[in-house]
This record gives structure tokens, C-alpha cells and sequence, in this order.
């Protein structure tokens, strides 16, 4: 009943920008944390940024300075702003939210739903 979904990926020059969105579709009251995460071929799913209904933000260091994470709670979008990409930057990013308050059709009430991620959407820069 809730669903995350991203856009945004493609394929961009070393040095350039791309924005990433993810939505929650559902009937959400509110959201926690926010996030987004990345997994490179042959490599482990690593965090890149999240973002805390308070405003608290965490980022990798090999993002700090170039990527910025930021919500609006109204449409309950989390957004990834990426500038300066690098080669390195190549992956399938994924959208994450940890906790969901939302009502239930199936139990005709509000409940809670835990680690929630989208699809992925791919993002390849090019040296």
C-alpha cells in the first residue's frame, strides 16, 4: 500500500549534475527518515545520504560537498541533487524510508511500516 518510487538517473558527463527524486505514493500521515543509497556493480549496497524529518542530514564522505539531500513533506519527496560526478559516482541509487505512518485498508487504521525501498534508477557518468 505504500510505495517508494525514483526518477531522475541517466547518463551524464564526469563533472556534471543530475537530480534524483522519490516519492511515496500511499495514504501517508508522516514519514521519518529518508535516504538515499547506491549499489555498484560487484560492490555492496552503501549509504549516500539520508535525511531525518527533523533536518538532521548524514552523508558519505565521498558525497560531502557535492551531493545535497533534501524532502518536501507535503508531497513526500526526498530529492538527491548531485553535482561534480565522477566516474565513481556510477551505480543503481536507491531510495529508502525507514518508518511510515500510513493508513491501512487492510486493517482500516493507521498503522506503521519499516524499511521501505523504491526500484532503483541508474545512474552512469561517463569519464
Amino acid at each position: 500500500q505504500v510505495q517508494l518510487v525514483e526518477s531522475g538517473g541517466g547518463l551524464v558527463q564526469a563533472g556534471g549534475s543530475l537530480r534524483l527524486s522519490c516519492a511515496a505514493s500511499g495514504f501517508i500521515v508522516s514519514i521519518n527518515a529518508m535516504g538515499w543509497y547506491r549499489q555498484a556493480p560487484g560492490k555492496q549496497r552503501e549509504l549516500v545520504a539520508t535525511l531525518t524529518s527533523g533536518g538532521d542530514t548524514n552523508y558519505a564522505d565521498s558525497v560531502k560537498g557535492r551531493f545535497t539531500i533534501s524532502r518536501d513533506n507535503a508531497k513526500n519527496t526526498v530529492y538527491l541533487q548531485m553535482a561534480s560526478l565522477k566516474p565513481e559516482d556510477t551505480a543503481v541509487y536507491f531510495c529508502n524510508a525507514d518508518r511510515i505512518n500510513y493508513y491501512s485498508d487492510k486493517y482500516s487504521s493507521l498503522t506503521w511500516g519499516y524499511n521501505y525501498w523504491g526500484q532503483g534508477t541508474q545512474v552512469t557518468v561517463s569519464s
